[in-house]
């Protein structure tokens, strides 16, 4: 894997180049970045995240993210998961399965939600999984009780999708 790392002023609202097929676009008055990758999959990353672009199976094109810090937010069309994109943090591994989603890591947990369609969590020491649909979520920690999918209070969800800008 290459990690990449990224440098932007706050509010310079341009784009620039990076490798594994995306475009970074830095969000003006945010602290947010926007990837635009190859075949439509978009990545919205709160400030401060700490993550990296993955390229699984070394085809030039993003098929992941590594997230250990903070917030992403995946839109990723069919074609995304027909190539098995995934976001593997610390605690779990959430793979896409044609969706719009958004994976937080904070305080030794990762925190997954749907906003439209499925995406399959499993925890990453255990393979322990649930698949959640819209409107759903899923704490994981590195314990070992079951998955919960739960429905997300709208506090909760609106407070998660304001950090990514939505």
């Amino acid at each position: 894997m290459i990690a990449l790392t990224l440098f932007l002023r706050q509010g310079d609202g341009f784009a620039q180049s990076t490798d594994k097929g995306c475009l970074l676009e830095s969000v003006p008055r945010t602290s947010r970045r926007v990837l635009h990758c190859d075949r439509g999959l978009t990545i919205t990353v709160e400030g401060g995240a700490r993550y990296r672009l993955l390229d699984r199976n070394g085809d030039g094109s993003t098929d992941g993210v590594a997230l250990n810090r903070k917030a992403v937010l995946i839109d990723a069309p069919s074609s995304a998961a027909l190539r098995g994109f995934e976001v593997v943090t610390p605690q779990a591994i959430a793979a896409v399965r044609g969706t719009r989603w958004a994976v937080d890591v904070a305080r030794g947990k990762t925190s997954v939600f749907v906003v439209r369609g499925a995406v399959a969590v499993r925890r990453a020491s255990s393979g322990n999984s649930v698949v959640l649909g819209p409107g759903e979520g899923v704490d994981v920690d590195t314990g070992t009780v079951p998955l919960e999918v739960r429905r997300w209070p709208v506090a909760r969800r609106d407070a998660l999708l304001r950090r990514l800008g939505q």
